[in-house]
C-alpha cells in the first residue's frame, strides 16, 4: 500500500534525510574549518592595525553603495508606478489612488510605529 502524500510518509521520509551521518560530519567540519578560518584572521587583524582600519573602511564603503544601491532601486519602482499609474485609464486611475493612498497609510503608520 503506497502512501505517497500522506502525513507520515513525508514525515518518515524527512527523517530519513536527518540521519544521514556523513552529511552531518561534512557540515560540522566545515563550520569547524570556518571558525579557524576565522581565528585566523582576526589575529592577523588584531597584528596590523592598519589593515583592520582599512577592512573597517571598506566594509562601510560596501554597506554605503548597497544603501546607494537599495535607494536607485527604490526611485526606479516609484518611477515605474508613477508611468503605470500614468498610462492607466481614468476610470481605473480612481481606484489605482485610494489603493495606493491606503498603503501608504498603512505602511507610513507601521514606520512611525517601529520609531
Amino acid at each position: 500500500m503506497e502512501h505517497d502524500g500522506d502525513p507520515l510518509d513525508l514525515l518518515l521520509r524527512g527523517s530519513r534525510t536527518l540521519l544521514h551521518p556523513e552529511q552531518i560530519v561534512a557540515e560540522a567540519t566545515k563550520d569547524l574549518v570556518k571558525e579557524e578560518v576565522r581565528r585566523l584572521l582576526e589575529r592577523k587583524l588584531s597584528e596590523n592595525p592598519e589593515l583592520s582600519k582599512e577592512l573597517k573602511a571598506a566594509v562601510h564603503d560596501l554597506l554605503e553603495a548597497r544603501a546607494m544601491e537599495y535607494a536607485a532601486l527604490l526611485r526606479v519602482t516609484a518611477a515605474s508606478a508613477r508611468l503605470g499609474f500614468a498610462a492607466a485609464p481614468d476610470s481605473v486611475r480612481g481606484l489605482l489612488a485610494k489603493d495606493i493612498a491606503s498603503l501608504l497609510s498603512r505602511e507610513l503608520g507601521t514606520l512611525v510605529d517601529k520609531i
